[in-house]
């Protein structure tokens, strides 16, 4: 089939990884040469015929972390897919230009506000350290926070191994108060979590948090019940860090590790900087808007329940703007 959609060739994918990985990928994705050969084959067709996507990658890589995501469930990573380029679309102001020069991208890294530890874990999974204290409410938006982990996920995101494995998640809370409670209204907060773990491609495999300001514990037991019973399983709080159940050699020295902290920016920028030109190629990938129901285009969580086959234009009394406002969200 010719991709007249593509803004990256249709590749022909061989798998050169370890056959370790190639025995996790078959045993917990259910993913073979020959589901994958198919799926791709699957899902390019899909997106060539779907009326519409207008352009998108075509590469295997793109495909593939959403296949892996979903454990090849082909209607679901159809669907996940969708609502990706959608919400890139939609939102611009927050997921698209994800460009780790922009100035406060670059002192929101310098800062180590989040960043790639550069071992990997004992499992072999790369995690991501979290320092939200950092985060200066007088200085950015709600849409710097988007943007700057829209930067480090979809970097991540990008290696195979990484894809496969899944990701650790480890976070500090010091420095975190009530004033960050306003960063977000709870309408907002609740369609963010929901449409970021249905839509976003990543095996979230553990989760920690500690040093968490004790006034901020009805806030975190509100973020708690927005996710899935399966994700708040693989969390686990901590006073101090030094409980924390992960390997204390892979931490930046100032968390009781062995390498500083700012050398580890120093590798996890020069990590970003090798996907930034494909990042921001992804702009590119666009939906047509004006087939999709205002619900659809604002992340709604009752459009996240229905199939966008059922989305058949939007409202013409329409005030959806495209904005990358937060503020104008709703909660069903």
């Amino acid at each position: 089939m010719k991709n007249t959609k593509a803004i990256t060739k249709a590749d022909q994918y061989r798998f050169k990884l370890s056959d370790e990985l190639l025995l996790i990928a078959k045993e917990e994705l259910r993913e073979t040469q020959a589901t994958r050969d198919h799926a791709l084959q699957m899902l390019r067709e899909w997106a060539e015929k779907n009326p519409r996507i207008m352009k998108i990658r075509m590469d295997a890589n793109f495909f593939l972390k959403f296949l892996r995501a979903k454990k090849f469930q082909i209607p679901v990573v159809q669907e996940n897919i969708e609502r990706y380029v959608l919400l890139k679309n939609a939102f611009e102001g927050a997921f698209k230009n994800l460009d780790c020069r922009l100035p406060k991208m670059q002192k929101l890294i310098d800062d180590g506000y989040m960043f790639a530890l550069p071992e990997r874990d004992r499992e072999g999974r790369r995690v991501i350290f979290y320092r939200p204290g950092v985060f200066d409410l007088r200085e950015y938006t709600n849409a710097d926070m988007l943007k700057i982990h829209g930067i480090c996920y979809e970097t991540l995101m990008a290696d195979e191994e990484n894809q496969i494995r899944g990701f650790v998640h480890a976070g500090v809370g010091t420095g975190i108060g009530l004033p960050y409670l306003t960063l977000f209204t709870i309408k907002e907060a609740v369609r963010i979590a929901k449409n970021g773990e249905k839509i976003l491609p990543m095996r979230h495999r553990e989760m920690y948090g500690c040093n968490i300001n004790p006034a901020m514990k009805m806030a975190v037991d509100f973020g708690m019940s927005l996710i899935s019973q399966k994700l708040r399983d693989r969390i686990r709080l901590y006073t101090d860090i030094k409980d924390i159940e992960l390997e204390k050699r892979l931490l930046p020295k100032e968390y009781g590790g062995e390498m500083p902290m700012a050398e580890m920016i120093r590798l996890w920028k020069q990590e970003l900087e090798r996907y930034r030109t494909q990042l921001l190629a992804d702009d590119a990938m666009a939906v047509n808007l004006s087939m999709y129901s205002d619900a659809a285009k604002e992340g709604s969580v009752g459009a996240l329940k229905q199939p966008l086959n059922g989305c058949t234009g939007a409202n013409d009394n329409s005030t959806y703007g495209l904005a990358g406002s937060f503020r104008k969200l709703e909660v069903d």
